[in-house]
């Protein structure tokens, strides 16, 4: 792959002012693209701005926002004059506000974690397929699912609504591939196991679960994931490289969804 093969690229990331999404944005910057990154906290959009340099644009919105990414869209319109892709990365646990398993969820819980995790990314996807065929314009877009979708951790990552949420999102990008793909638009996912990010500082800081990452995810000595482990895939789907592929999900997991793993007894 060309280390420029986004050049002249313009990306929106929903959720690219920290961890993954950051070192993605970078990333992308990296490869010769210009972004626009949407994050909530405005303290971490005026960091992640300062770090990327000219080439970017931040908006400090919530993803659960249904204009956010519209308005994300259009500022990556008015400031790089069209929009290439889209990374959606915004999401995170429901567990604190009530997510779990299934016979100890509240209504809240369900509602919050859904919200966050599934219609910011059916949102995000609108927003960016409108503008597409607004454009006339072949695009990319990548949704951030999660291994838990398809290969549960019951014992450790026992949240149900989280999982679901997840899931949907490998049905909607299937979805939308099938229906889009006559007008060049591509979807496609991408679905990590635990990598180091604000969202996962209570596994990172139980012994317990580091034990179990070490067989879980067993590549690379049985470590937690870095965000930037999945920075070539990103590129790769957001770039000219992939104009081929539509409709796939790709674990960057370290092994978890082919790895038994081991829970203490």
């Amino acid at each position: 792959m060309s280390k420029q093969s986004l050049q002249d690229k313009s990306i929106v990331i929903i959720g690219g002012t920290t961890g993954l999404g950051l070192s993605a944005a970078h990333a992308c910057v990296n490869a010769g693209a210009c972004v626009t990154i949407v994050g909530r906290n405005p303290d971490s959009a005026d960091t992640a701005l300062e770090s990327l340099g000219h080439n970017a644009r931040a908006l400090s919105a919530d993803a659960t926002d249904s204009q956010t990414a519209a308005h994300a869209i259009q500022l990556a319109v008015d400031s790089f004059g069209k929009l290439d892709a889209l990374y959606h990365v915004a999401g995170g646990s429901g567990r604190s506000a009530g997510d779990g398993p299934l016979h100890t969820l509240s209504d809240e819980g369900i509602d919050f974690t859904l919200r966050l995790n599934q219609l910011s990314v059916i949102y995000s996807n609108r927003a960016a397929v409108l503008q597409f065929l607004d454009q006339e314009s072949p695009g990319s877009i990548l949704n951030m699912t999660s291994v838990l979708a398809n290969s549960p951790s019951p014992h450790f990552f026992a949240t149900h609504i989280y999982a679901a949420a997840k899931a949907a999102i490998v049905g909607l990008t299937k979805a939308a591939a099938a229906h889009y793909a006559p007008q060049n638009i591509r979807f496609n996912a991408i679905a990590p196991a635990l990598v180091a990010t604000p969202m996962s500082d209570r596994a990172q800081h139980d012994d317990q679960i580091l034990d179990f990452i070490k067989t879980k995810q067993p590549l690379d000595s049985g470590r937690i994931g870095d965000p930037s482990d999945l920075d070539a895939a990103v590129v790769f789907f957001l770039s000219d490289e992939s104009r081929f592929v539509t409709g796939q999900t790709l674990a960057v997991d370290g092994g978890w969804s082919v790895s038994e793993g081991q829970v203490p007894q």
